[in-house]
């Protein structure tokens, strides 16, 4: 009775309109006449947006868009970037690494946000009257380990958690949902293009329970704590951004998360997707006025640095993830640019080849 209970009380706080958000065929035709310009100069204004701000950021997403043969990345003046582990696009090593490569210590990042993640791959623990959400769950090797022992250094209680809110179906994101599910009755919260994404990609071992599926447009409310949830495919066929609002000494920011970065398969119809996700997500985080963005990749948001700042930081000192309006819509239009420049550089190979 106390598992229907929590379902229903589930179904009632995850309310929205379900807006569409895959591209037609004829949107994708009208969106892909409007990628003009050059692979260069695409690359070029991705680096512009990201600055060294999110040059992490700029380096990957072009690394992944870009087709990998030495001419296309050598015009595009692109170096693959070197990265902390091997599953940043869904993928994983087998058999767990041993936690000195991966472990990192919580900390707390806002009043009401804490990093729970590891040493490469973000989980944060959104705190309500209500409970906690979790925000991607990690591997299934590291989650006891860093979200569930993380909120306890962190003076939480994991019990408490009644959310995980998983952005995409890769398992360094979803690999850990399963056991937060079945050790604590943590509702699964994910779209359902990737619940069924999960169903053909997932490990059974691993994969949770098919919980609750989000809708574009959804919102999921716990206690005083609303996110507002937007399906965002390209990374993943319904990878799920969201927009929500933090407490920093008792001031208000609003966040924004990019659920899924870089893109995976090299279709022109995933560009295309990918391009209009950030289009649309922009327009979102422009009417939020969010001055806040989260990865789910630590390098992106640069939270190693930002988690190191905060240990020493004065009560005059600003909150390092607080990064303003512009830098925000910034980092949406650095990672747009790469899937424009990889959108060109892939039909540009796919028509010399049909010749």
């Amino acid at each position: 009775m106390k598992k229907i209970a929590l379902a229903a009380y589930a179904a009632m706080t995850l309310a929205g309109a379900g807006v569409g958000a895959t591209l037609s065929a004829e949107a994708q035709s009208a969106k892909a006449e409007k990628i003009t310009g050059t692979v260069e100069s695409h690359v070029a204004a991705s680096k512009a947006a990201a600055r060294t701000q999110f040059s992490s950021l700029q380096q990957r997403v072009c690394e992944s868009a870009i087709p990998p043969s030495p001419a296309a990345r050598a015009s595009a003046g692109q170096v693959p970037a070197a990265r902390a582990g091997g599953a940043g696009g869904g993928g994983r090593q087998s058999g767990p690494p041993s936690a000195a490569q991966w472990h990192a210590e919580p900390a707390k990042v806002f009043d009401n946000l804490y990093f729970v993640g590891m040493t490469e791959y973000s989980a944060w623990a959104l705190t309500t009257s209500q409970g906690i959400i979790v925000i991607d769950t990690i591997f299934d090797y590291s989650v006891e380990d860093e979200v569930v022992n993380g909120l306890k250094k962190l003076g939480l209680n994991p019990a408490d958690i009644k959310y995980a809110l998983v952005s995409h179906a890769h398992t360094d994101h979803i690999g850990g949902a399963r056991y937060l599910q079945e050790h604590f009755g943590a509702h699964v919260v994910m779209s359902k293009e990737d619940w069924d994404f999960a169903d053909r990609t997932v490990p059974e071992r691993i994969r949770p329970k098919r919980d609750i599926e989000a809708k574009d447009g959804d919102t999921l409310t716990l206690g005083d704590t609303t996110i507002a949830l937007h399906l965002t495919p390209g990374h993943t066929p319904g990878t799920i951004s969201s927009i929500y609002q933090v407490k920093d000494r008792g001031q208000t920011h609003t966040v924004a998360t990019w659920g899924g970065t870089t893109i995976q398969g090299g279709k022109p119809e995933t560009y295309l997707a990918y391009i209009g996700s950030a289009d649309r997500y922009r327009e979102i985080v422009k009417r939020s006025g969010a001055d806040v963005v989260l990865s789910n990749h630590t390098a992106y948001d640069n939270t190693p640095a930002n988690i190191a700042k905060l240990a020493m930081r004065k009560p005059s000192d600003s909150n390092p993830y607080v990064v303003g309006h512009d830098a925000v819509l910034r980092y949406i239009t650095a990672a747009e640019e790469c899937a424009k420049a990889g959108y060109l550089a892939v039909t540009k190979v796919a028509g010399q080849s049909s010749r």
